[in-house]
Order: C-alpha cells, then sequence, then structure tokens
C-alpha cells in the first residue's frame, strides 16, 4: 500500500510544475537581445485535465499536427472517430465547435470539413465533458472545440507550415498541405490572415455483407483562409472574424452486386436474380463562409466582463453523381443532382462579475438567439425546408468555502422547429414535418473537493438536449450507393434528452480517474438493416435475395455508461528511483515518458445484446542523440456493442510513429511519421438493427509515410510582447469558449 501511494506521490510530484508531459518553448535564442535580462518562457501542456474539460494541445505536437485535423483528432486518447458513430469521447456524442461556436455541420460533411483543414492550424482541442449553463443546452452530452488562435504582435510575423505524405496500397498515393499565417499589430489595429490548402488521394475498399463490394478512388482538395481584425475602442475592443472553407472532392466507384426481378402476374410471379457492375463518379463541393463580430466592454474591475457578439454563417453542399450500371449486356444510367443551403444567425450577449458569497464567488448571466434555416433540392425540386429558431436565457452561481468548490446554474431554452417535406404520393412540398415547440429548463450542478493544489475530487450533474443533426434531417442520398446499397435522412427526428452525471479524481491536471453516466432519452441513433427485394420470396435461385437500408431514427432510451483512467509516468521513476527521481531537475523537452489512457464502455439499448468495450491509448516519448524526439503513439479497442453495431475489428487499431528535431535556433522544425506502421486500421461490424446481423467492413490506407516543416521567420525581435488571440477572442481567454 506504501509503495502504491509513494508511486502516486512521486508522480504528481514529478508533473506538478509542467514537467512531463508538456512543452516548453523558450523565446530567447543566444543572439538574440534580452530585455532588461529577463528571458521569457512560455509552457504549454500536451494534455491538461480541468473539472469539466480535457486539453489537447496540437501547436506543440509534433505526432498530432502533421497532417489533416481529423487525422489529428483520431489520435488524441479516448476520442472514436468513424464513418458509423460520428464523433464520441467518454461515450458521448461530441457537438463540434470551432474557435468557440458550433460548425452546424455532421456526417460526410463534418469529415470532408476536417480533411480539408491542415491539423498545424490548429493551437489546440478542448473536449469539455461537462457543459456548464453558459453553454447551450443544444450541446447535448458534450463539446469538442477545435482552436485555431495564434497570437498577434507586435511587430509582422510569418509562419510557414508544409506537409507530404504518400500511401501505397496497390500505388502511390499522394496527400499535401501548406499554410502560412500571417500577424501584426500597430496602435490603431492589429490584424491576422491564416490561409492555406489540403490535397489528399485515398482508397477505400468495403465489403457489404453477401451483397455487394465497392471500390473507391478519392481526390481531396481543401482550402480555408481565417482573417481576424481587431480594434481597441477607448477601454473596450471590437474583433472582426471572417472565414471561408471550401472542400472540392472527386470519387471514382467501381462496385459489383446484385438485382432481383419479378415478372408476370399473381400468384404465378416468376423470380430471377441479376448480378450487374457499376462504374461511377462522384463530386462534392462544399462552402462554409462565416462572418462575427465582437464587442468587448471593459471596466475597471477586470473581473467585470459584458460580451455582445453577432454571427452569420452559411453552409452550401452540392453533390453529383454520374453512374452507369452493366447489366444483361445493356447499359444503365444512374444520376443524381442535390444541393442543400444553410443559414444560421446569432446574436448573445453575456456578462459575469465578482459577488460576494460565502468566501468569494460570482455571478454570470446572459442571453442567446438562433436562427437556422436549411433546405434541400433534388433535381433542382425543393423536397425539404426546415426552420429552427432558439431563444434562451441563462444565469450561474460560483461560490468557493474552505477546500469546497460550488457551481448551481440553470438555463431556459425555448424552440419553434417547423418545416415542410415532399408529399410522394403527390411530388410536392406540402407535408408537413413533426413541429417541435416547447420551453425547457436545463440545470447544471457542481461540488468539487480540493485535497491541495490541483488535487480534488468534483460530482457534476447537468440537463442537456441534443437537436437533431442537420444532415440527418437531409431526404436525399449525398452518399454512395447502388443496386443494393441505399442512404436516406429522416426530416421527422425529433430531439434527444440527455441526464448527464460524472465522478471524477484528479491530480496536478494529469493523473485521473473518472465514471460518467448518460441517460438519455429519444435518442437519434444511425442503423443499417435488411430489406428484402420481394418479401414474399427472400431466397432466389438459392441466394438470400436482399439490399442494405441505411437510414436514422429515434429510440425511446438509452443510457451509456463510461469508466476512464489516464496517468503519465515518467521513465527515470523506474531507472534512478524515488528519491535520485525528487533530487533531478527536470526539462520537459529532454524527458522520457509514458502517458497511458484506458477507457470502457457500456452501451445500454432496448431488445439489444448490450457488452461492453474497452479503449487502450499508449503514447510515449522518447529524447534521443541530438535532441530528436521521438513520440510512438497506439490506439486500439476490444470487441463489444456501439448502440446496433457490433464491433468484429477495432475503429481504432494504429501504431504510429513521429520523430522531430529543432533548427536555426528552433525557428525550423522538422517532422518525419509512420502512420498505421502495421497495416492493422482495418475496421468491420455487425449490424444488430432488426435482427439483419450484417457484416460491414471497410480497408483504407490509413498506413502513410511523410515529412513535415515549420519554418518561422526570423524577426527583430522574439522578446516583444505577444497581445491575446485574435481569433475568436472570447471572455473565456483559458478555454477559448465563448459563454452562450
Amino acid at each position: 500500500m506504501n509503495m502504491k501511494r509513494n508511486f502516486i506521490i512521486a508522480t504528481g510530484l514529478l508533473f506538478i510544475s509542467q514537467l512531463g508531459f508538456s512543452q516548453t518553448t523558450k523565446n530567447d535564442t543566444a543572439k538574440e537581445k534580452q530585455i532588461d535580462g529577463v528571458t521569457i518562457t512560455k509552457t504549454k501542456k500536451a494534455v491538461e485535465q480541468k473539472a469539466d474539460r480535457t486539453i489537447f494541445d496540437f501547436s506543440e505536437q509534433a505526432h498530432l499536427n502533421t497532417g489533416n485535423v481529423s487525422e489529428g483528432l483520431k489520435k488524441l486518447p479516448g476520442l472514436i472517430v468513424s464513418d458509423v458513430a460520428g464523433m464520441m469521447y467518454q461515450g458521448k456524442q461530441l457537438d463540434v465547435y470551432m474557435d468557440g461556436r458550433p460548425l452546424n455541420i455532421g456526417g460526410n460533411q463534418l469529415q470532408a470539413f476536417l480533411e480539408g483543414m491542415p491539423a498545424n492550424s490548429v493551437e489546440r482541442v478542448e473536449i469539455v465533458t461537462q457543459p456548464g449553463s453558459e453553454f447551450p443546452a443544444t450541446s447535448g452530452g458534450a463539446i469538442i472545440n477545435i482552436i485555431t488562435n495564434k497570437n498577434a504582435q507586435k511587430y509582422l510575423s510569418a509562419t510557414y507550415t508544409g506537409r507530404y505524405a504518400f500511401t501505397n496500397y496497390e500505388k502511390y498515393r499522394n496527400r499535401t498541405n501548406n499554410s502560412i499565417l500571417l500577424n501584426a499589430k500597430n496602435k490603431y489595429f492589429g490584424w491576422q490572415l491564416n490561409f492555406g490548402q489540403n490535397y489528399r488521394e485515398a482508397y477505400r475498399e468495403s465489403i457489404i455483407d453477401k451483397v455487394s463490394n465497392v471500390f473507391s478512388e478519392q481526390v481531396n482538395r481543401g482550402y480555408f483562409v481565417k482573417s481576424a481584425l481587431t480594434f481597441n475602442i477607448g477601454k473596450d475592443r471590437l474583433l472582426v472574424n471572417y472565414d471561408i472553407n471550401h472542400n472540392n472532392n472527386d470519387t471514382e466507384n467501381s462496385s459489383s452486386g446484385f438485382i432481383a426481378n419479378r415478372t408476370g402476374t399473381a400468384p404465378n410471379y416468376i423470380y430471377s436474380i441479376d448480378d450487374y457492375t457499376t462504374k461511377d463518379f462522384g463530386e462534392t463541393e462544399n462552402w462554409r463562409k462565416d462572418l462575427s463580430a465582437t464587442y468587448q466592454i471593459k471596466f475597471d474591475d477586470k473581473n467585470k466582463k459584458l460580451d455582445l457578439n453577432a454571427s452569420y454563417n452559411t453552409f452550401d453542399s452540392n453533390y453529383n453523381l454520374d453512374g452507369k450500371k452493366f447489366i444483361n449486356s445493356t447499359t444503365q444510367n444512374n444520376n443524381i443532382e442535390t444541393t442543400s443551403h444553410q443559414n444560421v444567425a446569432t446574436f448573445r450577449i453575456d456578462y459575469s462579475q465578482p459577488i460576494k458569497i460565502l468566501d468569494e464567488g460570482k455571478i454570470s448571466f446572459g442571453g442567446l438567439f438562433e436562427k437556422l434555416n436549411y433546405n434541400t433540392d433534388f433535381f433542382g425540386i425543393t423536397n425539404l425546408e426546415y426552420q429552427r429558431q432558439t431563444t434562451s436565457s441563462y444565469a450561474e452561481l460560483q461560490a468557493k468555502k474552505k477546500n469546497f468548490d460550488f457551481i448551481l446554474g440553470t438555463r431556459a431554452e425555448a424552440y419553434d422547429i417547423s418545416g415542410k417535406t415532399i408529399d410522394l404520393t403527390t411530388g410536392k412540398l406540402t407535408k408537413d414535418l413533426i413541429p417541435f415547440k416547447k420551453f425547457s429548463l436545463f440545470p447544471n450542478a457542481s461540488i468539487q473537493y480540493n485535497f491541495g493544489k490541483q488535487v480534488y475530487f468534483a460530482l457534476n450533474y447537468n440537463r442537456k438536449i441534443q437537436l437533431p443533426n442537420i444532415s440527418w434531417l437531409n431526404p436525399n442520398n449525398t452518399n454512395y450507393q447502388n443496386g443494393n446499397i441505399s442512404f436516406g435522412g429522416n426530416p421527422n427526428l425529433q430531439p434527444t434528452i440527455f441526464n448527464n452525471l460524472e465522478a471524477k479524481f484528479s491530480v496536478f491536471d494529469y493523473a485521473f480517474i473518472g465514471y460518467n453516466l448518460s441517460i438519455a432519452e429519444n435518442q437519434s441513433i444511425q442503423f443499417a438493416e435488411k430489406k428484402y427485394f420481394f418479401a414474399e420470396k427472400p431466397i432466389i435461385e438459392n441466394r438470400e435475395a436482399y439490399g442494405v437500408s441505411n437510414g436514422f431514427i429515434n429510440v425511446s432510451s438509452m443510457k451509456v455508461h463510461n469508466f476512464n483512467f489516464g496517468l503519465p509516468i515518467p521513465f527515470m521513476l523506474f531507472t534512478k528511483g524515488l528519491k535520485e527521481t525528487m533530487k533531478f531537475n527536470i526539462n520537459p523537452d529532454k524527458m522520457n515518458f509514458l502517458y497511458v489512457y484506458t477507457g470502457y464502455q457500456l452501451h445500454q439499448l432496448p431488445d439489444n445484446d448490450n457488452k461492453g468495450f474497452w479503449i487502450f491509448n499508449i503514447m510515449a516519448q522518447f529524447i534521443l542523440p541530438k535532441d530528436i524526439k521521438l513520440v510512438a503513439n497506439y490506439g486500439t479497442m476490444t470487441k463489444g456493442n456501439w448502440y446496433y453495431y457490433r464491433m468484429e475489428k477495432p475503429w481504432m487499431n494504429s501504431f504510429d510513429l513521429t520523430a522531430t528535431k529543432k533548427f536555426l535556433n528552433d525557428r525550423l522544425t522538422v517532422s518525419v511519421f509512420a502512420n498505421d506502421l502495421f497495416r492493422s486500421n482495418v475496421n468491420a461490424v455487425t449490424s444488430l438493427y432488426n435482427n439483419s446481423n450484417l457484416y460491414l467492413g471497410n480497408n483504407f490506407d490509413s498506413q502513410n509515410f511523410g515529412i513535415s516543416i515549420n519554418y518561422k521567420l526570423p524577426t527583430k525581435n522574439k522578446l516583444v510582447k505577444e497581445d491575446p488571440n485574435l481569433l475568436k477572442q472570447d471572455k473565456k481567454e483559458d478555454s477559448g469558449l465563448p459563454n452562450q
């Protein structure tokens, strides 16, 4: 027992001052002039545990920032990203934010967006597992906030980042990222411009049970521009941001399958089966534009804050398919043209100030108004019009009494959701969607006991709502389909209500152990089920004659249990012993360490064989000769049930290596990497929905090798003071998330 206690204490002490799992960057060099003999040192923690969130640094982590954003996210401990699961952390579906505001996109549109952004444009990622009342109740179970902020400096600075990678699955395929960051500040205003591109060739092979095989060649192109201006108006500050993201993706699909035929008249039908092959060319084009203005009113008391924010963004998507089916020596055309248009306007106000309650306290309150319009077209004919209006206000009280911290808040939200979809009997846009008009309160509460500095035990509760993913509402197919595979959205999906509970023990922001439970009512899920061509004749010519239908529904109830554990381990604890380790003056950039994450999830659904699964992540850093830093990252999962899917092969099973070396007084960083070194990242599930037992497998070119460089152009003095973030600066400056 004493040995275990000493081990925990030693581990905590080693990391209390950001020793171990952190990155330290010195702004001074031997050739640069120092100001008054002072050297400025900035410290960034690679992983940081807070009471309500986990923070992952991207800016200094070469193993995370050498690819695109999607690839970097897949390496985060405990985060699961897949076509079936979407994005989930600790059993909670994540609402995706960027720079503090929701993206309002999902599915393959979100995947294309994240693949189109280089990961080196990301500063850090925050996963908020217990959103307070200042966040919209529509955040559901949890939030992932991708923060692309950089610092503005009082001189022109420029940074170039580039990356090249290749895969070799039957042939070579190339991937490139390039981006440039410019920023400066003068006595009138500060400005920042970040722009870049992404090019990615990829392949995918899918097995759809016993009915179809699909081989896809993809070419994805992404471009982005992020701009920011800040003006000081007396004591106050005005921030204006304008972002543009564009994706243009091409896919060439080859597939095989079969269809069933029925001729003659009842009851003497004649049934037959014909095999076919297809050759299809798909093109997807997405445009996202976002304009935001924030006015920050400053007070003499710096703990008082009042922010006013207005924003407007649009997301337009076009999907075209030019397909040909070859069957019985004939060629059949299969063409699809679909579009979708979305615009979101928001206005919010947030205020906070200290208040005398118990030993000390703070009160926050504010409001939000949001209006969303979404419509879809099929061959130019509108088949969905969807409107959503949300009005909300919140109040939250924080207090401290000796070693206890308390939070109590509530959020009042009113929803008005309506729309029309096409009536299949008339072909006209006359069928009303199921309306959702509701006013509800969403409370949250937290109590935390602090054993000492950065050592605490916390209990959290919140009630949230998750509105249907916009892409799940789209009645049009925006995925690949053939004679055996079909996709379709559900315009009548209803919101999901969550009750979330969590218990967590954390030591020095690094080591932690936690348990959380999410209880969902009316949970939205994706399903795949077997559909026979003719229900009265399931077997034709000694073959089971069916296709696979993919869609979305609500289920009445669901519970998700999640246990998670994380611990950093310095290797010197074993080589030098506890006594010598405590004497050692540790430099985190010169340290060998291991970070271990383990999670267990159990999804409980009605009428389902509920079996849990384990998630394991191990990340190790080794300092080699010549100050070369080698990072090894391994993540895997066991078999188990995910909603109505049973994992046959894990969604995550990859071993990655990244070696990094700095040159030219740390201005040039070069990394070489190998992802999925053993080609083990092959996934497969069996869909259990409606007793279908469908096997769905995917093989893709996840193994890739490449090089990444980051070059900071020399400036006249690197010790010049840095100003706060320009891109999406908000009042929660430590988190990057604004109060909503």
